[in-house]
């Protein structure tokens, strides 16, 4: 069995594949594996074992980090706990993408795992994957597998955070899709706002891509991931939604540097 960690700023989200089956997710939070990496070993094998799996049937560890300061205790738990090695999907591993960025060093492993999937689920297909999660993050890649990168811009949960820590008067509020734009109050105006808000900068940027593009919109798959993804699942702007997407891509990863 794989195990694959998805490693963002505010958790860690864990995958077993029993061999192209995704037959386990759990989450950790990414403030807590700062920690030792005794801490790490202990919760991941605890996890397996809570849900009837043999930590022993562990056989490749494989991550996408974006918190390098966590690496380390990583690896080092990945070695004590299941005595292998770990693969990190990084610069100059085999992804199947051709990087057409000015910094490939710079683009993030989750983004890279989430194209390698997408291109694998959709072959031969300009795609667009959008991950909804702390940030909000667009990426294209074409047909024959360029990737050109996309956008990013603060997630959902990002911009409530920065209005609550920042206007005396506004405090966080449940994130929901609004029953009406108008809110009665200050607590539905700021739902109002960051959930219409959030929509129109997606459409928008959607739309300009593809016009960047110049292909048809229709022409253009369009996968939405993480987990703000559902939130805008009635609005027609996804053609589907891929919670693993990323899980799927670090598998994708391992086994083809395996």
């Amino acid at each position: 069995m794989l195990l694959t960690l998805d490693v963002g700023n505010s958790h860690i989200h864990a995958g077993v594949f029993n061999q192209n089956e995704l037959i386990l997710q759990f989450r950790y939070t990414t403030a807590s594996a700062h920690g030792s990496s005794d801490q790490i070993g202990i919760f991941l094998r605890q996890a397996l074992s809570e849900n009837d799996i043999d930590p022993k049937a562990i056989t490749g560890v494989a991550i996408a980090s974006v918190v390098p300061a966590i690496n380390y205790s990583l690896r080092s738990a990945i070695l004590k706990y299941f005595q292998t090695e770990p693969f990190f999907l990084q610069p100059g591993v085999k992804t199947g993408l051709k990087m057409q960025v000015a910094t490939p060093k710079e683009v993030g492993a989750d983004r890279i795992a989430g194209c390698i999937a997408a291109v694998e689920l959709f072959p031969n297909k300009d795609v667009l994957v959008i991950d909804l999660g702390t940030a909000t993050v667009f990426d294209v890649v074409r047909k024959d597998k360029a990737y050109l990168s996309g956008a990013i811009l603060p997630g959902v949960k990002i911009s409530l955070e920065a209005l609550s820590n920042n206007a005396a008067q506004l405090s966080s509020v449940s994130i929901v899709k609004p029953s009406i734009a108008i809110g009665k109050d200050t607590d539905t105006n700021l739902q109002s706002g960051i959930y219409y808000g959030h929509l129109g900068a997606l459409k928008e940027l959607k739309s300009v891509i593809i016009a960047e593009l110049n292909v048809k919109a229709e022409e253009v798959i369009t996968i939405a991931t993480g987990g703000f993804s559902q939130l805008f699942n009635e609005k027609g702007l996804f053609d589907v939604i891929v919670p693993e997407l990323v899980l799927q891509g670090i598998k994708i990863a391992f086994d083809k540097n395996r």
